[in-house]
């Protein structure tokens, strides 16, 4: 397998970590080579890539791409890499077998509450979430052309190492925002890592949601991580008055539960499959 991950942030490091002994090499993009040291310690030879055409070097390395995964998302002018690669995959990576496109689960829009799955109608509310839904399908497009599979997976709230309830508890900015009914789905970055190896290396393509079993109010999440911690939770916080950002309200804007069947289905066991197994091992693990 030849590993091309386009956006090696939190996500694309955790899915080089889980193919890293699979790969006979193994490649990521980052923006500027800041961040190559912490590339290269998950396994990845380090590119740059800020939009546009790949630089020859990055072409030199697509040329022998196996298996793509795509984690940048799409800002204000779509997707970078749509127009770069518009006359055909083949015409870049003429080896690639399987791509795999992380999106997100907010292409579901608002549910009241109710449960989603990969057939579910997308109606997407905020601006992100429209673009990842047009950005998915140009994917597709760009995938049935080359007669590639192409997986999309859907991601709900991701956490992990550095990112979690107990980091932001101990460093006194977690909150306790209630709003009556709503719920949300997480998902554990290892498990990201370990449900994008599964689809690469079989080659699956289909719309994936990668999520937990365990939709919850976030302020379960919060007093959790405080009881694990033994320390006091933050006070309750009323939604409708909370001092907030657009971003930040807008994703209370979209309640619903999120099935993780299909991906079972496919074989994949979970390694966190709720945010309480995730926290517990967070702890133990420091981190």
């Amino acid at each position: 397998m030849n590993l091309m991950i386009f956006g090696a942030g939190f996500s694309g490091l955790a899915i080089a970590r889980a193919l890293g002994n699979e790969c006979d090499f193994a490649g990521g993009t980052t923006r500027g080579p800041g961040r190559f040291g912490e590339l290269r310690a998950a396994g990845l030879e380090p590119f740059i890539y800020e939009g546009g055409d790949p630089s020859p070097d990055l072409r030199e390395a697509l040329s022998r791409t196996t298996h793509l995964v795509m984690s940048i998302a799409p800002d204000s002018g779509g997707d970078p890499l749509l127009d770069a690669f518009a006359d055909g995959l083949g015409a870049v990576m003429p080896k690639l077998e399987w791509i795999g496109y992380l999106s997100t689960v907010g292409v579901y829009g608002d549910h009241g509450g109710e449960w989603v799955n990969e057939d579910t109608v997308c109606r997407p509310v905020s601006e992100r979430s429209v673009a990842r839904l047009a950005a998915e399908q140009g994917w597709a497009d760009l995938a049935e052309k080359a007669g590639v599979p192409l997986a999309v997976i859907r991601l709900s709230g991701i956490y992990g190492p550095g990112r979690n309830a107990i980091r932001t508890l101990r460093q006194g900015r977690a909150r306790r925002l209630i709003k009556p009914g709503q719920v949300f789905n997480r998902i554990h970055v290892a498990d990201i890592g370990g449900a994008t190896a599964l689809l690469a290396r079989n080659r699956l393509g289909g719309i994936y949601n990668v999520s937990d079993d365990m939709p919850a109010p976030p302020q379960d999440v919060v007093e959790m991580a405080a009881r694990l911690t033994g320390v006091a939770p933050p006070p309750e916080t009323d939604f409708e008055t909370a001092d907030l950002s657009p971003m930040a309200r807008s994703f209370y804007g979209e309640n619903k539960r999120v099935s993780n069947a299909r991906i079972k289905a496919a074989g994949y066991e979970f390694l966190y499959p709720d945010y309480e197994s995730g926290l517990e091992g967070l702890l133990r693990d420091g981190i």
